[in-house]
């Protein structure tokens, strides 16, 4: 909407300079257009057309532009929105967070601009004191005679509006500079990284603590290394599970940021390193996301494509605390984990969460209580074929586990409808941590699956954004 209500802006100032530049140098004498346009040409008038020159267009307009604060802090706050919308597009925040991250500061120069634009007072209207000897709707009649001389009409006054911006940006002002004061302090406490983890296939974890900071299961973190870049923050979502006594992200080297931070954490070194030696980091939050309602049902789809699985680590991992703990205070009864990946490498860091989630719950009887299907959805014929040769084996080839990898994608339709047979008279709480096409798909299987009767199941649909 901001931009939409800035282009209509802009395409009407375009119009209504090019008719003021007109105005001032076309105007035909004896009109009013050409009364009121050459007001303030002569002494103790006060003008209504703020274009004074009589240059025609385009270099009349091109004047208003570059050399009236509103033309000026015009162009200036357009440019800076125009690079902030364009840097704000999946690609560029995905594949170039540095742009996104930087770019965005400009709504500094936005909103400073955005403030002064109307000093300049060019927006103008009688006073109110003309008004009571000069009225409009009288006096458009006999323009002609308009003067100082005149008792009923004379010359009528003009003067700049007042700018009103201020009022509307000085309480969302406000708040940021507090969310800022908050975020540096925050900031300044401080963070111990006690462990860094290497896994497969460029990912690292790092293990951290901080004095009072609690968490919630598929929450996130902004993270700042100042050894990597003083200004730089970048959003982690955790992996680790509030009843462990640290709190975890795993990063994927994926760009410059991530390739700098492992190596000044010592990713790159086969030797111990001490606490002392790693870097400090600052960290901001957490941050609630709808993973925390999870446990507000009694089953639970999860469904993460690619790293859109990392929200469900936590969550995986606080059902296992929590059931081991004492599962009859446990709501939740029922877990499906969808994970659906285009090859075998993110499997690597996240296999053995789940190997580990398998094994504990055969020991406790109770293998049902998680069921979890993993698709691959990148595969060839060929690739498929040579994996289906290993399909009788007791353990999967790829992950390790005994519930064996799928080639494709899921059949929603008939995993919604098996699942609401399964469960007929329960609220399914659905969490997705994936593309919109994929929350698009399972948003209508939730209406269509859903039973009318409010006995029936009922499936929810939440949109986790990573």
């Amino acid at each position: 909407m901001i931009a939409l209500h800035t282009a209509i802006h802009t395409v009407a100032h375009l119009f209504n300079v090019e008719l003021l530049v007109d105005a001032r140098v076309e105007a035909k004498n004896g009109t009013i257009q050409a009364v009121l346009t050459d007001l303030g040409d002569r002494e103790n008038e006060t003008y209504l057309n703020f274009v004074r020159s009589k240059v025609p267009n385009p270099i009349g307009g091109i004047n208003v532009a570059f050399t009236f604060l509103a033309g000026l802090t015009g162009v200036v706050i357009t440019l800076a929105l125009i690079l902030i919308i364009t840097s704000s597009t999946k690609t560029i925040r995905r594949s170039y967070f540095e742009v996104f991250w930087y770019t965005h500061h400009l709504f500094v120069v936005f909103f400073i601009g955005l403030v002064i634009h109307g000093a300049g007072k060019i927006v103008r209207g009688q006073t109110f004191k003309s008004l009571d000897v000069h009225k409009p709707d009288i006096c458009i009649h006999n323009f002609t005679e308009w003067g100082p001389t005149n008792p009923t009409c004379p010359t009528p006054q003009f003067a700049g509006n007042e700018p009103m911006t201020w009022l509307w940006v000085i309480a969302p002002m406000i708040l940021y500079a507090f969310e800022r004061m908050i975020r540096f302090y925050r900031s300044q406490q401080k963070v111990v990284i006690t462990k860094v983890v290497n896994h497969p296939f460029k990912t690292y974890e790092l293990q951290m603590k901080k004095k009072g900071f609690k968490m919630e299961v598929g929450q996130y973190i902004f993270v700042q290394c100042p050894k990597v870049s003083s200004l730089e923050w970048h959003p982690f979502t955790l992996t680790s599970a509030p009843e462990e006594d640290f709190f975890s992200i795993h990063i994927r080297i994926v760009g410059d940021w991530t390739e700098k931070l492992a190596e000044v954490c010592g990713c790159n070194k086969t030797e111990f390193q001490d606490a002392w030696t790693l870097p400090k980091m600052a960290v901001d939050g957490p941050f609630g996301t709808a993973s925390e309602d999870v446990f507000s049902y009694e089953v639970a789809m999860l469904v993460g494509a690619g790293i859109g699985v990392t929200p469900f680590a936590s969550v995986l991992k606080s059902v296992w605390y929590r059931y081991c703990s004492d599962s009859s205070t446990l709501r939740l009864k029922k877990i499906y984990f969808y994970w659906l990946c285009r090859d075998t490498h993110a499997f690597e860091w996240f296999a053995d969460l789940l190997q580990s989630l398998e094994t504990q719950m055969q020991d406790r009887n109770n293998a049902d209580f998680l069921s979890y299907n993993i698709y691959l959805t990148g595969w060839d014929e060929s690739q498929a074929t040579a994996f289906t040769l290993h399909h009788d084996q007791e353990k999967d080839v790829i992950t390790g586990l005994k519930q064996k990898t799928l080639y494709g994608r899921p059949n929603w339709e008939n995993e919604f409808k098996t699942i609401g047979s399964t469960h007929q008279s329960s609220r399914v709480g659905v969490f997705l941590c994936g593309p919109e096409n994929l929350a698009e798909d399972l948003s209508k299987q939730c209406i269509a699956n859903s039973s009318a009767d409010p006995r029936g199941v009922h499936f929810i649909f939440n949109k986790e954004n990573f």
